[in-house]
């Protein structure tokens, strides 16, 4: 079975149908990519998993319990945890307080301070900065503070909203350094990302959204080498017989 399997998922903004009846499946131990262009859907779709929005039909099972429709609190206690497109930090807390809002839903046993042993491990910038405030952090240990806020509540599965979104190349890429070490920990990852040759790279599987629905899906690297994926998001230039017999 599935860690998380999406079926006929169609969510709305009041007249505006935003998702129109998607499916996929991410299995445990993954890290799924969900690559399209602002506006196909693909914040949509954490929100969504998330309970963030209430979805109009369809249904979304996590771990074998259906989880659409729940308020976001039990979605998180349920082990589905999303760091969110922005950082969106408490600016006025430290580092260490806004590591320790995200411990108030673990799951399972451990302390605080283990679980932030484990933060700081992936994290040490963190550490140094522990009792520092939030909004004087940089953009990048921002971005690694709502990632590791997030570990503190030891979900099973990750939903990563454009973690590489206004970072300088270096950071993109300690960031996405991290990424694959969370994974090696053992936590199963939804990732969103604008920059789709990287996330397809470290991907084992992605899909593609357009405007509300899924129009392709393979593998990272089937997806990397396919012309259409080339064309319209790897910066490719491909010739139109290409795109024709791709199709």
């Amino acid at each position: 079975m599935s860690l998380l399997q999406i079926r006929d998922l169609v969510t709305q903004y009041g007249e505006i149908v935003a998702l129109r009846g998607i499916s996929l499946h991410i299995e445990e131990g993954e890290i799924v990519a969900l690559i399209g262009a602002n506006g196909a859907g693909k914040s949509t779709t954490l929100m969504t998993i998330s309970g963030v929005l209430a979805p109009t039909r369809g249904e979304i099972i996590f771990d074998g319990s259906e989880i659409q429709g729940l308020p976001p609190h039990r979605i998180v206690n349920s082990g589905v945890v999303q760091v969110p497109e922005g950082r969106r930090i408490f600016t006025r807390m430290t580092v260490e307080e806004n590591l320790l809002m995200g411990y108030y839903s673990r799951r399972g046993e451990g302390k605080p301070d283990e679980a932030m042993r484990r933060v700081f491990d992936l994290f040490p910038r963190l550490e140094e900065r522990v009792h520092q405030v939030g909004h004087t952090l940089s953009g990048g240990e921002q971005q690694m503070l709502s990632m590791g806020r997030a570990l503190m509540g030891n979900p099973k599965l990750l939903l990563l909203d454009e973690p590489s979104l206004g970072l300088a190349p270096i950071l993109v890429e300690r960031v996405f350094d991290t990424v694959a070490k969370i994974r090696e920990q053992g936590t199963t990852i939804l990732l969103v990302e604008q920059n789709a040759r990287l996330a397809l790279t470290m991907a084992d599987r992605g899909y593609v959204l357009e405007v509300g629905s899924i129009v392709l899906t393979g593998t990272g690297q089937e997806l990397l080498q396919d012309v259409r994926i080339q064309s319209a998001y790897l910066g490719g230039r491909v010739r139109e017989s290409q795109i024709v017999h791709a199709g």
